[in-house]
């Protein structure tokens, strides 16, 4: 299994984002879950990354990975997480639960 990834920006003047931000690591954290976040506002080589794990050009944060594998934005986990599908939205065969760690690179 790979690793939860979330990437997410800690500059945005949109409040939507910020509150589809806070909601997915809530989501994430009331399952107990481990996962990297990634801040794409610190490089234009970690927007890219994201927009092109999500296959779309104009994607913006957050985005939602496993190790490579894309498993989708706010809208697809919080459906999920109304059909008690987040392991399965996120590719888990196992749930890895501790704690985050905020990653930059």
């Amino acid at each position: 299994m790979g690793t939860i990834r979330v990437y997410y920006t800690s500059v945005s003047g949109s409040r939507e984002v910020k509150q589809r931000q806070a909601e997915v690591l809530r989501i994430l954290d009331g399952n107990r879950l481990k996962y990297e976040l990634i801040d794409v506002s610190v490089s234009d080589r970690l927007l890219q990354e994201m927009r092109d794990r999500a296959g779309d050009p104009d994607a913006v944060p957050p985005q939602i990975c496993n190790g490579e594998n894309y498993c989708g934005d706010f809208e697809m986990l919080y459906e999920a997480t109304e059909n008690e599908e987040v392991s399965k939205f996120l590719k888990m065969t196992s749930i890895d639960k501790t704690v985050r760690e905020e990653i930059v690179i």
